[in-house]
C-alpha cells in the first residue's frame, strides 16, 4: 500500500473562512488524505484567501512561496474571496496550480492532480453562485464556527463581499440544526454563529434568524452559543430579549457601526443611522448590564474630514461599548466608494486608526474594571501560556489562571479578581455557584 497523501491548509480572514476551510478539510480526510500542518511537506496545499485584508496579493505570494519551498512538486490551490475577485492576478503568481472561485472551492478534490503549464482557473460569474454549502470549523480551537449564512444583498459602497460571495443565502433551520449537532458530537463546547450577514438568515423563506436561535437553544449537549456579528438594523428587540433570557446564548454582541457620523453612514450606504445604533446599545444594556459589546469602525473613508472623525470619536466615547475593531479604509476595485471625492491621505488614515485603537484599549479596560468582583463562567482553552491557562467568560472577558490541563475545553465558575500586566483578568475558581 502506498504512502498516504497529505494536505495542508492556510486560512486568511474571517471566521466564515475558517468554517469553510474545515469543511473542505473534512472532504479531504474522508477521501483518505492525512491533514498536516502548513509548515510540513504536503502533496496538496490549499490557501483560503480574503479580500478584506490589505496587501492580499503580497500575503498570497508569500504563502505560495512557503508551500513551494516545502514541496516543489505539490499542487497549490488558491480559493476564497480574493480568488473570486482577481483570479488572473493569482494565476500569475509563480507556483500556483489551481484557482477556484466561490462556486468551485468545495470541489477542490477534483483538482488535486492537475498540474499544467498554466495555472487552471475555475470560476463562474458571482451571479451564478446560488448554492449554500453548510459547514463548521472543528479541531483547531475551543470555539467552533458554525456557518449559518453566506453572501450579502447590501452592497455597501466600500465592500466587495457581495462581488466575492454572491447574494444572501442560507440553509433551512433543519439543515442548520443538523450541522450544529454534528459539531456538538465532535466535542464543541461553544458554537459561534457566523456568516456574512447572519441577521439575514432565512431571506426569501418563511424562516428567520430569531427562529433559528430559538431552536438552536433547545439542542442538548452544547453549553454556549455566540452571535458573531449582526447588523444593527437586523438586531431586533426580540433577538435581544431572547439572548437576555437564554442560558446558552452568551451576553456578547458584535455590532458593526463603521462611522459615528450620519453623513458618512449615508455615503457608505449603511441601512441605519446613529440614533438606531444608540437605541440598540441602550436596549442591550437595559436587559444585560454586564453584556460585552464590540463595534466595527472604518476610518479614512473618502470624504471623512477631521470634524467627521471627531464626531465618531465623541460618539464612541459616549456609547456603553466594550471594545472596537478598527479598519483602515483601503480602496477596493469595483466599489462605488472609488468614485467619491475627498480621498484621505494614508498617513492621516493610519493616525486615526492609531487613535481609535488607543480608545479601544481604554474602553476594554473600563469594561473589565466593571467586572472585577463578579462571578462568571469561563470556558478554558488548552494552550499553556508560561504556566497559565486562558479563556473567555460568558460576557467575553479574557481571564487567566494557573494552568491545569484537565480543565481544558471545560467550563468553570470563577471570581474575577484583578487585571494583570497583559490586560487579562485573574480568575479564582468558585466551588459552588451562588444563588
Amino acid at each position: 500500500m502506498g504512502q498516504q497523501n497529505r494536505v495542508a491548509f492556510y486560512t486568511l480572514g474571517c471566521k466564515l473562512n475558517f468554517a469553510e476551510t474545515s469543511t473542505i478539510g473534512r472532504q479531504f480526510t474522508e477521501a483518505g488524505y492525512a491533514k498536516v500542518s502548513f509548515s510540513e511537506s504536503a502533496d496538496v496545499y490549499i490557501i483560503n484567501t480574503c479580500s478584506v485584508t490589505e496587501n492580499a496579493d503580497k500575503k498570497c505570494r508569500n504563502i505560495v512561496r512557503k508551500a513551494n519551498k516545502l514541496n516543489p512538486d505539490a499542487t497549490v490551490i488558491v480559493i476564497g474571496c480574493y480568488a473570486q475577485l482577481k483570479p488572473n492576478e493569482i494565476a500569475s503568481i509563480p507556483g500556483v496550480d489551481v484557482v477556484l472561485g466561490a462556486n468551485e472551492k468545495f470541489n477542490a478534490l477534483e483538482y488535486v492532480h492537475r498540474k499544467e503549464e498554466q495555472a487552471i482557473i475555475a470560476r463562474e460569474a458571482i451571479k451564478e453562485t446560488k448554492e449554500f454549502i453548510p459547514g463548521f470549523s472543528a479541531g483547531d480551537r475551543t470555539r467552533t464556527f458554525l456557518k449559518v449564512q453566506d453572501g450579502c444583498d447590501y452592497f455597501c459602497s466600500f465592500c466587495t463581499i457581495p462581488l466575492a460571495r454572491g447574494r444572501s443565502r442560507s440553509a433551512d433551520i433543519a439543515t442548520t440544526l443538523k450541522s450544529a449537532k454534528e459539531a456538538i458530537d465532535q466535542g464543541a463546547k461553544e458554537i459561534v454563529l457566523t456568516g456574512v450577514n447572519i441577521g439575514d438568515f432565512g431571506a426569501g423563506t418563511q424562516e428567520s434568524f430569531l427562529e433559528l436561535i430559538m431552536q438552536l437553544d433547545e439542542l442538548p449537549g452544547i453549553e454556549r452559543y455566540r452571535i458573531s456579528s449582526i447588523e444593527p438594523n437586523l438586531l431586533s428587540d426580540q433577538i435581544i430579549a431572547f439572548v437576555a433570557r437564554s442560558k446558552k446564548f452568551m451576553p456578547h454582541f458584535h455590532i458593526p457601526l463603521q462611522s459615528g457620523n450620519d453623513e458618512l453612514l449615508a455615503a457608505m450606504r449603511r441601512r441605519y443611522d446613529t440614533s438606531l445604533y444608540t437605541n440598540r446599545i441602550k436596549r442591550i444594556k437595559e436587559l444585560m448590564p454586564h453584556a460585552c459589546i464590540g463595534v466595527d469602525v472604518i476610518v479614512g473613508f473618502p470624504g471623512e474630514t477631521e470634524e467627521h472623525f471627531n464626531v465618531t470619536v465623541n460618539y464612541l466615547k459616549d456609547l456603553d461599548v466594550s471594545y472596537l475593531h478598527v479598519f483602515t479604509y483601503s480602496e477596493r476595485a469595483n466599489t462605488t466608494a472609488l468614485r467619491k471625492d475627498g480621498i484621505v491621505p494614508k498617513n492621516i488614515r493610519y493616525e486615526r486608526t492609531r487613535q481609535l485603537n488607543i480608545l479601544s484599549d481604554k474602553l476594554k479596560r473600563a469594561f473589565y474594571d466593571t467586572q472585577l468582583g463578579a462571578t462568571r463562567t469561563v470556558l478554558w482553552e488548552k494552550d499553556n501560556h508560561d504556566g497559565f491557562m486562558q479563556g473567555y467568560t460568558d460576557n467575553y472577558v479574557r481571564v487567566s489562571a494557573a494552568y491545569q490541563p484537565d480543565k481544558a475545553n471545560s467550563c468553570e465558575f470563577i471570581a474575577l479578581e484583578s487585571i494583570d500586566s497583559n490586560g487579562n483578568v485573574n480568575a479564582i475558581p468558585v466551588v459552588t455557584e451562588k444563588a
